[in-house]
């Protein structure tokens, strides 16, 4: 909860900065000026000036959503890793180690080839225990 309210802290600090920016070219003060008392760089000048050339207000003060890398896996697979973790360990385990999660998940019809450190990321996105009593 605490990050996406950085994030929106940070994305609105960038809006209001570029604002500042529209504003300050809008009455001819000169970039060096600029630069000096928001304390960015020439690139941000430049580029919040294009962007208000190519779309406008709206397109230079927000920032446009970027599609990102689709994810590899969806929650069937995140749903059966984390399922996996919370079964009992194979004989002669106390619990599972990444390792064991690693073969298990790559033995199992429905998840297929899948890296140590995805499994990793998916336990620790959800939160599980690897089986720690």
């Amino acid at each position: 909860m605490i990050e996406s309210y950085r994030t929106k802290g940070l994305h609105a600090a960038r809006e209001v900065n570029r604002a500042h920016i529209l504003a300050a070219l809008d009455r001819g003060i000169p970039e060096s000026q600029i630069m000096a008392v928001l304390g960015i760089g020439r690139t941000a000048i430049w580029r919040t000036r294009s962007a208000y050339l190519e779309g406008g207000p709206g397109y230079a003060l927000h920032d446009v959503a970027r599609p990102g890398k689709p994810p590899r896996y969806g929650a069937d697979v995140e749903a059966q890793v984390s399922a996996l973790a919370c079964s009992t360990p194979p004989a002669g385990a106390k619990r599972w180690m990444l390792e064991l999660l690693e073969q298990a998940a790559r033995a199992h019809e429905g998840i297929g080839p899948i890296s140590r450190e995805t499994i990793r990321r998916l336990l620790k996105k959800t939160a599980s225990s690897r089986g720690a009593s």
